[in-house]
């Protein structure tokens, strides 16, 4: 498996207005797109630093995975997000090597990606995404 980069750090937010004033305002950050996922009923806000995005998630509907997060945890660190060159490849040699996922085959993400999460009881209790990036982007 080839990890490429840290493609994003993505923070849980009950509303993300506040945090990306700040982002904007404060620290000079530059908001590139914003996406929402009716199907996961959540929508982001991705920032640029550098080659890595920090990303906003906030539920559209109590039910969603964020939704559910933020119940448990409260806002903050949601996830972090590594980009590989080839999920489908990258998810069968995880599996092979006894890491349990949460998404046994990769899902739509961000951006036209391609993504899938790996079970936090196989990585220190950090929920860790896989992502691979279509070209050009």
């Amino acid at each position: 498996m080839k990890i490429k980069r840290v493609e994003h750090v993505a923070i849980a937010l009950k509303d993300m207005t506040g945090l990306m004033k700040i982002f904007q305002d404060t620290l000079g950050l530059r908001l590139e797109y914003e996406e929402e996922f009716p199907q996961y009923k959540t929508k982001i806000a991705m920032y640029p630093v550098g080659q890595t995005y920090l990303e906003l998630l906030e539920a559209t509907g109590q039910d969603s995975e964020t939704a559910r997060f933020i119940a448990d945890q409260g806002e903050g660190l949601y996830h972090i997000c590594l980009e590989v060159e080839d999920i489908d490849g990258a998810l069968a040699e995880l599996r092979a090597k006894g890491v349990g996922l949460i998404d046994q085959v990769p899902r739509p993400g961000h951006g036209g990606s391609r993504i899938a999460f790996l079970d936090p009881k196989s990585t220190g209790n950090v929920l860790i995404e896989l992502a691979e990036i279509p070209a050009g982007h």
